[in-house]
């Protein structure tokens, strides 16, 4: 049997994920670090959570597969017990202008970020106790919609809809499904292939003038899925020091 809550991370190796899951050990849930192919990070995550007395397990599964995402939730609830936390982090951003974009690029984030969170969702729909918590990660470019971002910000707007409308169909189990939109953010997703130039002038578009940290985003996800969190649902939280 479970000795704590279990939260489940998809893409919870690096950037953002990993400041999620450090935040959801520190306060005391069993963690599941998924990761797609590189396990070395994921498996030096679980270690340090393990040095500080947390419960954690680190598991690789493509998440745009959906009998890989059964198999991921039947492993979990073996090693740690019924997931009664999920975040949808496991994402792709391909940046290209419309008129540029290739299919193949176009078929790669719809699998991963809408078919992904489409299938972890259904996993969690199907097996989650009562009073369990949802949070998938958008994007503001959804609200602020820049160039290049077309596909990107199309499969996050998907994704804010999928979540409102699973949110009224839990119905009557007590769980809620919100949606964190974070904005710039200091990871290595983010500042990939970009100049220190448009680092800076993105950084400089909020009003709070920086770009966000991943303890950021996983301060707006814990509170989300603490208890002070408990009567928000259906949601969007941008989560981006007022760009949008």
């Amino acid at each position: 049997m479970s000795l704590s809550k279990v939260a489940l991370v998809t893409g919870g190796s690096k950037g953002i994920g990993a400041g999620i899951v450090r935040r959801l050990s520190a306060d005391g849930f069993a963690v599941a670090i998924n990761y797609s192919k590189n396990p070395e990070p994921a498996e030096a995550l679980v270690a340090e959570l393990k040095e500080a007395g947390g419960r954690s397990f680190a598991i690789k599964c493509n998440v745009a597969n959906s009998d890989d995402v059964a198999h991921m939730f039947n492993s979990i609830e073996n090693e740690l017990g019924p997931i009664n936390i999920l975040i949808n982090n496991a994402g792709i951003m391909i940046n290209a202008p419309v008129a540029q974009s290739e299919e193949m690029h176009f078929d790669e984030q719809i699998a991963v970020n809408l078919k992904g969170t489409f299938n972890t969702l259904k996993q969690a729909a199907n097996r989650m106790p009562n009073g369990g918590r949802i949070v998938n990660i958008s994007t503001s470019v959804v609200g602020l919609k820049l160039e290049s971002y077309g596909i990107y910000a199309a499969t996050k707007s998907a994704v804010e809809t999928l979540s409102a409308i699973l949110s009224k169909e839990l119905r009557g189990r007590e769980i809620t499904v919100n949606t964190v939109a974070p904005g710039p953010t200091g990871t290595d997703l983010f500042l990939n292939g970009k100049s220190q130039e448009m680092i800076d002038r993105l950084a400089n578009m909020s009003p709070l003038e920086r770009l966000g940290t991943p303890e950021d985003i996983a301060n707006a996800v814990a509170f989300l899925v603490g208890p002070d969190g408990a009567w928000i649902n259906g949601q969007v939280l941008r989560a981006n020091g007022g760009l949008v």
